[in-house]
């Protein structure tokens, strides 16, 4: 069973944090510098939330707000549910599907060990099925 300790492994653990103070815009434009859909937000070395492109779009252009005012914790989602490194990837897809989310973050104790996205579950389980069908292969030949 493959868990969120693999998926890190495989991913690393670099996340962008940014304070919650930082300006919308300039959120964007490390997001955009960097290729990324989202950024941590930490407040006094604590996780305090993750803004996404959906935040930006559905709190400050839908809502009429402007980005070079509008600070990152004003928009930032910060209900989600942490899960650890010992989450099976299959746990974490559910708690995804059934929150709507497209990121978790990994947290043990206090501590932020990183940020999975659906797209990093997608890959890992891809990387499962593949694994079982050498292995299948493998027996099947021997």
């Amino acid at each position: 069973m493959r868990t969120v300790n693999h998926v890190l492994q495989r991913k690393g653990n670099k996340v962008t944090i940014v304070p919650p103070e930082m300006t919308v815009i300039d959120a964007l434009r490390i997001m955009a510098d960097q290729n990324i859909g989202s950024v941590v937000v930490m407040r006094e070395n604590r996780f305090a939330g993750i803004m996404t492109e959906r935040d930006y779009s559905r709190k400050v252009i839908l809502k009429d707000r402007h980005s070079s005012d509008t600070p990152v914790g004003d928009i930032m989602t910060t209900d989600f549910p942490f899960v650890g490194i010992n989450n099976s990837v299959d746990s974490c897809m559910q708690l995804m599907t059934s929150h709507r989310l497209r990121y978790l973050p990994v947290i043990e104790g206090e501590q932020l060990l990183g940020i999975i996205s659906i797209n990093d579950l997608v890959t890992e389980t891809i990387l499962s099925q593949a694994e079982t069908i050498n292995q299948l292969q493998s027996y099947i030949q021997s």
